[in-house]
């Protein structure tokens, strides 16, 4: 004999008044009443729930570098020659970050070739490197 044919005829089959639903006697599942009835949980245990918090800069205050690494320079000189966007004078590249819209110039790779850069910013590893390989970094400012 089931459990349940011992209930016929009884209105709850033992489960109390709206036990048998869903999450039933314990007010709803997770963040259940949050605003009614377990309003003082919000309040004591989690106060930062609800509504924004901080604010986030935009963009165009932020800012970030546009940058290009000597890896990128080393491959491509030739080709950029070629295109007549650098210059090569007595064996020596001469080159303008601003003409790629480059703000800074970082150190990964290696540079084999004489070259001369302006550029607005330069980490030190590239210019180490630049002027060991025989060119020099010019940074107007």
């Amino acid at each position: 004999m089931h459990r349940s044919n011992k209930f016929r005829g009884r209105r709850t089959h033992g489960r109390g008044k709206k036990a048998g639903r869903g999450a039933g006697k314990r007010g709803g599942k997770g963040n259940a009443g949050l605003h009614k009835h377990r309003y003082i949980t919000t309040v004591t245990v989690m106060p930062d729930h609800f509504g924004r918090h901080g604010f986030k800069r935009p963009q165009s205050v932020v800012g970030s570098d546009e940058v290009m690494n000597l890896r990128m320079i080393n491959e491509n000189l030739d080709k950029w020659v070629a295109e007549g966007k650098v210059k090569k004078v007595k064996g020596k590249y001469v080159m303008d970050a601003k003409d790629f819209g480059v703000d800074k110039l970082l150190g990964a790779g290696s540079i084999t070739k004489p070259l001369k850069i302006t550029v607005p910013k330069a980490s030190s590893k590239a210019i180490e490197k630049i002027e060991a390989a025989g060119g020099s970094v010019e940074l107007p400012e």
